[in-house]
């Protein structure tokens, strides 16, 4: 290790790890932030509680649209062009939303953010394999995704206060605006790799670690697609995404709140306390299962098979007791959720990167990236129509029976996300070459 050179590209790559952070950060506020001010949306635009629906949906379809061109571009374009480009679209839907007239513009904004906001994981987790040895990358993603948690938390109370404080429409001509200097600091202080700073690579600095890799050749990019597509264990990690992020996004980005307050008759505001232990879930789980991985387990798919057995038990309980659970019982239960079936994707992110080579990263992790929003996508319909086979209440609620038919169905897909974790490849390497940095 040159000690003067290995100082340098450990101070910067932090830097570069906290810009990238904020910019997820500010994905995942995006994400939950309709929540805040969907009654002032429904006022300012005259619109009903359907269309308030459509209009925060629009941003989870672009955000999913773009994963796999996210991917692509990563290894193409690079991951600090696309990211900037595309922060300054996020940018511009912020401010398209805020000064929405109509219905129409809101939506189109709302696209423009999705697209701004999903083209900084990918990316991201490209940069960081280049800063980051094999040894490490699993913590720094841990930590990477935990901002998202932590953007999540700051789409409440903190919204609802700049909100109270100058209306929702200036509060996100203002985001748009911090949007814009976010990509300007990606563009000025981040770097795709270390040489592109004129300094050595990890290999070079490291040389037990760069005598562990292979020498770097090029692949076309179309060929890259192939290869990752191609790979039968790839479609085990994505099983296991699709399913048991799925059922996250199903119940707890959307029937969870419904169920608190319709099941155990709690108020808005009651409910919101415990819905927010979903955040709590990632900012701790997602270090966490990072730290059991690599000091612990010492294994990708173990972890993995653990959580989705943590995740088959919470929903496990809910099915059996699913009106009789003390309410401090329920926020243990919505924390494990978030913790056992969204905190783990640090996993099949690492593991998916740990089966292509470093040169198609960005492909391989935008590919599988996609899964967890179709899983989302298709079970949040399934579950919305199984509890409308049971039909409403006269008070417009649904009944116990629906939603103990809906626990039911979302336990079957947590069982099969557990399969699929045997039917991975175990990527965790023996023995973790060279030193940290």
């Amino acid at each position: 290790m040159q000690d003067s050179l290995g100082k340098t590209v450990l101070r910067y790559r932090w830097l570069i790890f906290g810009i990238m952070a904020v910019a997820y950060l500010s994905a995942f506020f995006h994400r939950v932030s309709p929540a805040v001010i969907a009654l002032d949306v429904q006022e300012s635009l005259g619109i009903s509680a359907g269309m308030v629906g459509l209009l925060a949906s629009a941003y989870f379809y672009s955000y999913a649209a773009i994963q796999f061109p996210a991917g692509l571009l990563s290894d193409s374009l690079g991951p600090r062009k696309a990211v900037t480009i595309f922060l300054l679209v996020g940018a511009l839907g912020s401010v398209f939303f805020g000064l929405a007239p109509t219905l129409e513009i809101a939506v189109f904004g709302r696209i423009l953010v999705g697209l701004g906001a999903g083209m900084v994981f990918a990316p991201t987790m490209k940069i960081l394999s280049a800063w980051f040895q094999v040894n490490e990358f699993m913590r720094a993603n841990g930590l990477f995704l935990a901002m998202g948690g932590v953007g999540a938390l700051s789409a409440a109370t903190p919204l609802a206060l700049i909100t109270g404080s100058v209306g929702w429409r200036t509060s996100f001509v203002i985001i748009g605006i911090a949007t814009v200097a976010l990509s300007l600091l990606v563009w000025v202080f981040v770097r795709n790799r270390p040489e592109e700073l004129g300094w050595p690579s990890l290999a070079d600095l490291d040389p037990v670690y760069g005598k562990s890799l292979a020498p770097p050749k090029e692949i076309p990019l179309w060929a890259g697609v192939r290869r990752v597509i191609g790979e039968k264990y790839f479609w085990a990690v994505a099983a296991w995404a699709t399913c048991s992020m799925g059922v996250f996004f199903a119940f707890g980005g959307l029937w969870a709140g419904p169920y608190l307050m319709h099941i155990y008759g709690m108020t808005r505001e009651e409910a919101g306390g415990i819905l927010n232990m979903f955040a709590v879930g990632i900012v701790v789980g997602s270090p966490s299962v990072a730290y059991l991985s690599e000091r612990i387990f010492h294994s990708r798919k173990n972890v993995l098979r653990a959580a989705s057995l943590v995740l088959l038990g919470v929903l496990g309980v809910l099915y059996l007791a699913p009106s009789g659970i003390p309410v401090p019982g329920l926020y243990i239960l919505f924390f494990l959720l978030s913790a056992s079936a969204l905190a783990p994707g640090v996993i099949s992110i690492t593991t998916t990167k740990e089966l292509f080579p470093i040169e198609i990263t960005g492909t391989s992790i935008g590919t599988v990236n996609l899964f967890p929003f179709v899983g989302g996508a298709v079970l949040q319909i399934l579950a919305g129509v199984l509890l409308d086979s049971f039909g409403k209440s006269q008070s417009g609620t649904y009944s116990l029976e629906a939603y103990h038919a809906m626990l039911l169905s979302l336990l079957l897909v947590a069982f099969v996300a557990l399969v699929s974790t045997f039917l991975m490849k175990e990527t965790y390497p023996e023995a973790a070459p060279g030193k940290r940095l």
